[in-house]
């Protein structure tokens, strides 16, 4: 997964754009960054690939009013709303952005993101493919409980993440480790997001650090059966690590529970 998700910012500045808080030019240049300019496959009424500005707007005359990020994978899906073929794009890309909207308004959206040209110039291009999905209300995660979630899981993992050795990695992982400490925000959220997203996307990102180093390679076990034993005792805070970023990405839509 994109430490910074292209369907959690196109989720968090499209909503900001949707809910009029933030002009399209200005929601679509924090989407992209620093790629190339994103286009996007099956908006309605359109038979060739559109930019985002144009889909955004086609899709707020459509009737739609809000966007949710799910991050999937595979047994757990969470909340994928289908049909079979989206699901599937979903979790291969381990990422997507459902629409928000009145009845028939039903939306997904899937990045397939490549890259191209030699190391240290490359460019970023990534292609959204729209498509209609069941319509269904999403159940959450919302953002306080995927924050209290996300500490029990992290308490919970601290004797695992100790006997499992991740420190013994490197330099590299006793830094994502002493990061999980870390009290500060650089996150800058989107207009309409509490403040607490953005405190909640930090710690998520810092324990997906720690994750990286700990379920990878990199990590300090050396066996297939050592690197299973890692996944198995650090999957409850993967989980949490995933519900708390879809939560705070989308926590626009639920200011009453922030």
């Amino acid at each position: 997964m994109h430490v910074e998700p292209r369907s959690g910012l196109l989720v968090a500045w499209g909503n900001a754009l949707l809910a009029g808080r933030v002009p399209p030019d200005d929601a679509v240049s924090e989407i992209v960054g620093a790629d190339e300019p994103h286009r996007v496959t099956g908006v309605p009424g359109e038979s060739i690939p559109v930019g985002l500005s144009l889909a955004l707007g086609r899709l707020r005359a459509l009737g739609v009013t809000g966007l949710r990020l799910a991050l999937p994978v595979a047994g757990d899906p969470l909340a994928l709303p289908g049909p079979p073929t989206f699901n599937d794009l979903a979790l291969v890309a381990g990422e997507a952005v459902i629409t928000v909207g009145a009845p028939g308004t039903a939306y997904g959206l899937v990045p397939a993101v490549t890259t191209h040209g030699p190391a240290g110039d490359a460019t970023v291009r990534v292609a959204w493919t729209m498509t209609e999905v069941v319509d269904r209300p999403a159940p959450g995660p919302f953002l306080a409980e995927a924050e209290r979630e996300l500490a029990e899981a992290m308490r919970d993992a601290i004797d695992d993440l100790t006997r499992l050795d991740v420190a013994g990695s490197g330099p590299g992982a006793q830094r994502a480790l002493a990061g999980l400490y870390r009290k500060d925000s650089d996150t800058r959220v989107a207009p309409g997001h509490p403040g607490r997203a953005g405190r909640v996307l930090d710690q998520a990102r810092r324990i997906h650090a720690v994750l990286t180093v700990a379920t990878g390679e990199d990590g300090a076990a050396v066996s297939a059966a050592e690197i299973s034993a890692r996944l198995s005792a650090l999957a409850p805070l993967e989980r949490a690590c995933r519900r708390a970023m879809v939560a705070a990405y989308s926590a626009a839509l639920e200011p009453d529970r922030a």
